[in-house]
C-alpha cells in the first residue's frame, strides 16, 4: 500500500511543482520576492533611462574554402618506366626543377638511328642531284633519252621526300627524348604524387600535382540576396578557424549564374596575405548583410541573479521585472540586450540603487 501511494504521489508532486513554476513565470507571484531580488520600490521617473537603439552594419558569415588559383597536373607523354622521381608531397620546387625522369635508353637509340638515317639519305640525295645535273647537261646535248632524264629527276624527288620524312622522324625522336625529362612549369608546392620510381606510365597518366602557394583565394557560394550587392574589387574579411587568424580578401570574380538548386552565386576572392594557409581549408567569408538594430542599456541597470539577468522596467501597471538575454558589453558602460526589452522602454535602477549616481 505504501509503495502504491509513493508511485501516485511522486508524479502529482512533480506536476504541482511544474504548475507553480509556470504560474511564477506568468507573473502570478509578482508581489513575492524571488530569492536574491529585493522588492522593487517605486522609482522616480527621473531615474529611468530609455533602452537605446543603435543601427550598425550587419554581416553574414558564409562558409567558404581556401583554394589555389594556379594548379597543374604533371602527366607522362610517353609509355616508359620512371627512373627518377626526386620530389614528394609538401616539397617546394622552382620553375624548371626536375620532377620526373623516364627511361631514356630506347629513346636515345631511336634518336641516334633517326639522325643516322638523315645523314644517309642526305648523302644519297646529294649524289642524286649531281646525277640529275649531269643528265640535264647530256640531255641538252641530245646524248641521253628523255626517259633517262625523267628517271634521274624521279630519283632525286624520291630522295627529297625520304629526307623530309627522315628529318620529321628525327625531330619526333628528339621531342620524345625531351619528354623523358619532366620539369616543373611553375614555382610551387607538390600536393601529391601518383606513381613511384620503377612504375611504367602510359601517355596521359598523372604522376604529380602541384600548386602555387602564393596565389590562394577563397571561394564561397553566397545567397542571391547578398551576392547581387557585391562588386569586384570589394574587400571582405575572412576567418580561417584552423589557423585562428583573420585575413582580407578582394573579390576578383562573381560567377554570373546562380546555382538553380541552392539559389546561390559563386564568389571568388583573392587573399592579400596567405601565411599558414593551405588549399582545402575551411573558411568563413564575412559578407555585408544590410543593417541591424542593437539595443543598449547601462550595464549598472542589470542585476545578476544566479544564472539570470534581470532589468526593472517601468510599465503601464508599475515596475516590471524582466528576465533578459545579454550580448557583449561595451567600453562605454553599456551592454547589449538581445531579448527581453524593446527600444524606448524605460529602465529603472535595481532596487536599492534608486536615486544613486
Amino acid at each position: 500500500m505504501t509503495s502504491l501511494l509513493r508511485k501516485l504521489l511522486l508524479p502529482l508532486g512533480a506536476l504541482l511543482v511544474l504548475l507553480l513554476l509556470i504560474y511564477w513565470m506568468a507573473g502570478g507571484f509578482r508581489d513575492q520576492v524571488v530569492p536574491g531580488l529585493e522588492r522593487a520600490a517605486p522609482a522616480a521617473v527621473d531615474d529611468a533611462v530609455p533602452v537605446r537603439a543603435e543601427t550598425e552594419p550587419a554581416f553574414e558569415a558564409v562558409p567558404a574554402s581556401v583554394e589555389a588559383r594556379e594548379t597543374t597536373v604533371v602527366a607522362s607523354r610517353l609509355l616508359a618506366r620512371i627512373t627518377e622521381l626526386p620530389v614528394r608531397a609538401g616539397d617546394y620546387v622552382e620553375a624548371g626543377d626536375l620532377l620526373v625522369r623516364l627511361e631514356q635508353a630506347d629513346l636515345e637509340a631511336r634518336a641516334r638511328q633517326a639522325q643516322e638515317t638523315v645523314r644517309s639519305v642526305s648523302a644519297r640525295l646529294k649524289e642524286a642531284r649531281q646525277n640529275l645535273a649531269r643528265a640535264e647537261e647530256l640531255h641538252g646535248r641530245r646524248l641521253i633519252a628523255d626517259a633517262d632524264l625523267d628517271a634521274a629527276r624521279a630519283n632525286a624527288a624520291s630522295l627529297e621526300a625520304q629526307l623530309a620524312a627522315a628529318r620529321q622522324a628525327a625531330e619526333e625522336a628528339e621531342t620524345s627524348l625531351g619528354y623523358s625529362r619532366i620539369t616543373s612549369p611553375l614555382a610551387g608546392r607538390i600536393v601529391d604524387r601518383f606513381a613511384e620510381p620503377g612504375d611504367t606510365v602510359q601517355p596521359g597518366q598523372k604522376i604529380l600535382s602541384l600548386y602555387n602557394p602564393f596565389s590562394l583565394r577563397v571561394e564561397a557560394r553566397v545567397r542571391e540576396g547578398l551576392a547581387l550587392a557585391l562588386t569586384p574589387g570589394e574587400e571582405l574579411a575572412v576567418a580561417v578557424p584552423a589557423v585562428n587568424k583573420a585575413f582580407t580578401a578582394r573579390i576578383e570574380e562573381i560567377v554570373p549564374a546562380a546555382d538553380p538548386a541552392s539559389r546561390t552565386f559563386e564568389v571568388k576572392a583573392s587573399l592579400t596575405a596567405q601565411n599558414g594557409l593551405l588549399p582545402g581549408m575551411y573558411a568563413r567569408l564575412r559578407v555585408p548583410a544590410g543593417e541591424r538594430e542593437r539595443l543598449l542599456v547601462p550595464a549598472d541597470r542589470v542585476r545578476r541573479v544566479g544564472q539570470l539577468d534581470v532589468l526593472w522596467v517601468a510599465g503601464e501597471n508599475g515596475v516590471e521585472r524582466r528576465f533578459v538575454r545579454l550580448g557583449p558589453a561595451r567600453d562605454n558602460g553599456e551592454v547589449e540586450v538581445l531579448a527581453g526589452v524593446a527600444a524606448g522602454e524605460q529602465v529603472l535602477p535595481p532596487p536599492g540603487k534608486a536615486g544613486q549616481g
